[in-house]
């Protein structure tokens, strides 16, 4: 027995816990679920189970399951990674990464696919739609600047969504041949939309 457990007549003083932790565990454990599961079928219950807490304290960090859901789908979108673009490559470096496998990067995966699953409810519709106008379509427009810069981001981000679903579809890398046609076509069509400086 320790010296607090002796002061405190037998009984060890109870565990602090670490409410930063916690809150991450829930978050990570939040994006996984609603990412396999959808909103609907996400329990609170499995979510705490997974993050390793009790699911009151779900609530008292996020104060419910749309408010997690929310903050998830804020957290599964990255617009820093826009800033780290570079102009000069970047329709070979996107062509490139879409010939490969979507295994390659698992967290952005797991993104993609609780976006989608976020985009065919009618509930986590509207709460996607305003992350995305917040964290994905505001940063490429303020990258790609210029005249019609939000119509232009629109474009931009239909294109590179369409290109990660056909990677997800196709679950394995290009080869060979159609490997190469393939990041010649991609580079050619991120081209247009993003103009080598």
């Amino acid at each position: 027995m320790n010296d607090i457990a002796i002061l405190s007549g037998g009984r060890a003083a109870p565990r602090r816990r670490d409410a930063e932790a916690t809150r991450a565990a829930i978050l990570e454990a939040a994006k996984d679920h609603f990412a396999r599961s959808g909103y609907d079928r996400a329990g609170l219950r499995d979510i705490a189970a997974e993050a390793g807490c009790d699911v009151a304290l779900i609530k008292r960090y996020f104060g419910g399951k749309e408010a997690l859901f929310t903050q998830a789908l804020r957290a599964s979108i990255h617009p820093d990674r826009l800033r780290a673009w570079n102009r000069a490559t970047f329709a070979h470096d996107i062509a490139v990464m879409m010939a490969g496998s979507p295994h390659a990067e698992e967290a952005q995966t797991q993104s993609f696919q609780f976006l989608l699953r976020a985009s065919t409810s009618p509930i986590t519709a509207p709460l996607l739609n305003l992350a995305v106008q917040e964290r994905f379509l505001a940063p490429i427009r303020d990258w790609l600047g210029g005249e019609d810069a939000a119509a232009r981001a629109r474009v931009l981000a239909a294109v590179f969504i369409g290109f990660l679903v056909e990677r997800l579809i196709r679950d394995e890398p290009l080869v060979g041949r159609e490997r190469e046609v393939f990041i010649a076509r991609a580079t050619a069509a991120f081209e247009t939309l993003v103009p080598p400086p």
